[in-house]
């Protein structure tokens, strides 16, 4: 495997706690806590060591991705982190409105994940969930209309920031309700084996789900049946406000799955090619026959759980120790070193996204609103279904 990008950080202590991490409320009690990070912490030269203030980020010394690949991942978490940074900036002037998480800090998550899979593979997740149909295909317009709740949108206007599909690019939908998506994963894994498809389903989560029963239903039921299906955890330290190490004595995610053998690994998701790597892994089996596995993504979101949450849990320099290790700026790093582009060719890249997604915002303010009648459809698969009136 190649060599990460962003110097790897020393150990946090046994007790999954840093003497240098600073106390933090917790947002469910109020009561002081240490909070180990996702990642592991940066390097003490990192800290106060950047007089600029810029991304500290080293390129592999041999890669393992071609040209293409690095620009794919470039312009694809440009496009994320662009959408995402709009879709905040909408919500504050009460354009969008509702529930909106965003998925700033955690875009190789999806990135990865996509350059490992096959078209035909199936794509489930949580509420935080404009990232992934992005990055599948789903115009951004279609995105960016369902948040404004328009006729135009993803959803027809009926699921707002929460619930995103979009079939025909294999996004099986954003999921309000936590951990619900967790069994519906393995159903459509389970669909995928039982007509011999080839194809196999990746099943998205946060944190907090792993507290669910469904998830140890669905693992159990995942394993015995060896279903093509990945189930990933986005572990990005905190289930809303309230810091893994406060929900569970088990804070290494990923062992869970032991209690039902199936594979499973950490993965440092700050990094686009481990993210890769670990998927096409865990693809491999799947399609083998070999049955699930469970990834633990070790990420970080820069902004609150949503819209609403003003993040006081944490400090200001926590956050900030995780952008130095922002997977865009690494892949940026990477692109300029290996000469895979030009400042001016990356500065275009930027632009054009600019652009796409200024035209998203337009295309969503100029559609209309759903019918009232809309009410009424897509509610059963049956047509003409005779007790949806009075």
């Amino acid at each position: 495997m190649a060599e990460s990008k962003v110097k790897d950080a020393p150990k946090a202590g046994a007790n999954g706690s840093s003497n240098q991490t600073p106390k933090v409320a917790d947002a469910a009690t109020g009561v002081e806590t240490v909070q180990q990070p996702a990642v592991e912490e940066l390097p003490d030269a990192h800290k106060g060591g950047n007089p600029g203030n810029e991304p500290v980020a080293t390129s592999p010394d041999q890669l393992e991705f071609s040209k293409e690949v690095y620009i794919n991942w470039y312009e694809q978490m440009q496009l994320m982190r662009k959408f995402e940074e709009k879709a905040g900036q909408l919500y504050g002037q009460q354009k969008i409105k509702g529930f909106c998480h965003l998925y700033i800090g955690q875009e190789a998550c999806v990135a990865g994940a996509v350059s490992a899979l096959e078209k035909g593979d199936k794509y489930i997740t949580a509420y935080r969930d404009h990232a992934h149909p992005l990055a599948l295909g789903t115009s951004p317009n279609a995105i960016m209309a369902e948040l404004f709740a328009k006729a135009t949108g993803c959803s027809k206007g009926k699921g707002g920031s929460m619930h995103m599909f979009d079939k025909e690019v294999g996004f099986m939908g954003g999921h309000g309700i936590v951990g619900g998506q967790i069994p519906m994963g393995a159903g459509i894994a389970f669909a995928e084996k039982y007509n011999k498809t080839g194809k196999l389903c990746i099943c998205y989560m946060g944190d907090g789900a792993v507290r669910q029963g469904a998830l140890h239903e669905a693992f159990n039921m995942a394993m015995l049946w060896k279903l093509p299906v990945i189930f990933v955890v986005e572990n990005n330290g905190y289930a809303m406000g309230t810091s893994v190490q406060r929900t569970s004595n088990v804070t290494d995610l990923h062992i869970i799955a032991e209690g039902y053998q199936m594979p499973n690994e950490p993965v440092n998701a700050m990094n686009v090619e481990d993210v890769h790597n670990a998927v096409a892994r865990a693809a491999a089996r799947a399609r083998s026959g070999e049955g699930p596995t469970f990834l633990e993504f070790k990420t970080y979101r820069y902004k609150g759980h949503s819209m609403s949450d003003p993040a006081k849990y944490r400090t200001k320099e926590e956050v900030e120790e995780y952008r130095h290790r922002d997977t865009i700026e690494a892949v940026r790093h990477t692109i300029l070193t290996h000469q895979f582009a030009t400042e001016e060719e990356l500065a275009a890249i930027d632009e054009r996204i600019k652009a796409q997604v200024q035209e998203s915002v337009e295309f969503a303010e100029n559609s209309p609103y759903p019918d009232a009648a809309e009410l009424y459809h897509d509610v059963y698969v049956q047509a003409d279904y005779p007790y949806i009136h009075d």
